[in-house]
């Protein structure tokens, strides 16, 4: 019997033992670092083009999939792409990999953590997909609007359930950033002892403002999922550009926009120190 016992627990062993060799490579933490880059620069520009919608400068709101589509506009484009699914690949096989083994070489992760970093590592994976579709000429466009998958999810036997879960979750999610930025509790992960006093201050103020702003759209996006829901209706389902959107048609609208734009650029460079002093 503990001879069966073991021989079953082989593969999952070997598997995990596999994951503790890549997670020792250098190339692994060079792997996170540019997708930390590459996430910084993702929200930079969400962040500018808020900005100058805020200011009246012809901007716009968009989210991290319109995000790639400004870059291929750009003079370089392909060859920027080409960074960016590089830098897309490594974050998510960065946290994939962490959710798998529950480690990397210079921190660990509890099981919330864990969770978190499969599902962000599954969405940058796809990010890094619709950067190679742009790449390759096949489209991948700003992503399927939110109104229509949570559409076709509210059609589904027990679906208004299933929206108003995941609309409590984001919000869940805001929540949390929120706390981590008013506790800052993302210095927990960053090599604090090699930065100077004034480095530290900066990149702490960045780093709150970055994740309230992150707050207030993943709150947003949650808060709309769940109206979807209750109201059966796709339509007032929104994504981090209809979040965005929606601040800049309140009242005060501009102001509101601004410094939540403003807050996302942050984020941005708070991402890029961040490359620098994580514990990977």
């Amino acid at each position: 019997m503990s001879q069966n016992l073991s021989a079953s627990g082989a593969p999952v062993r070997h598997a995990q033992a596999k994951g503790d060799d890549v997670a020792r490579k250098p190339q692994f933490e060079w792997l996170a670092r540019a997708g930390l880059v590459a996430r910084g620069v993702i929200y930079a520009i969400i962040g500018v083009l808020a900005v100058k919608l805020a200011l009246g400068d012809g901007g716009k709101t968009t989210n991290q999939k319109g995000a790639l589509n400004t870059i291929a506009q750009q003079p370089f484009g392909k060859a920027l792409l080409i960074l960016m699914a590089v830098g897309l690949a490594g974050y998510a096989i960065w946290r994939l990999v962490r959710a798998a083994i529950g480690h990397g070489p210079e921190a660990t992760d509890d099981t919330k953590e864990r969770v978190a970093g499969l599902a962000s590592g599954i969405a940058y994976a796809g990010l890094c997909v619709t950067a190679v579709s742009l790449l390759i000429g096949s489209g991948g466009g700003s992503g399927g609007s939110p109104d229509k998958a949570t559409g076709g999810v509210l059609d589904w036997p027990g679906g208004q359930v299933l929206v108003a879960i995941a609309g409590l979750v984001m919000v869940g999610v805001g929540l949390e950033q929120g706390y981590k930025g008013i506790k800052k509790k993302f210095l927990e992960k960053s090599k604090t002892e090699q930065m100077s006093e004034s480095v530290q201050r900066g990149f702490t103020a960045l780093g709150v403002f970055g994740h309230l702003a992150r707050m207030v759209v993943f709150a947003l996006v949650g808060y709309f999922l769940i109206r979807a829901a209750l109201d059966y209706d796709p339509d007032k389902a929104v994504g981090l550009d209809g979040a965005l959107a929606t601040l800049g048609q309140a009242s005060y609208g501009p102001v509101l926009l601004g410094i939540v734009a403003a807050g996302l650029i942050g984020f941005a460079a708070y991402s890029i120190a961040d490359a620098r002093y994580r514990r990977v």
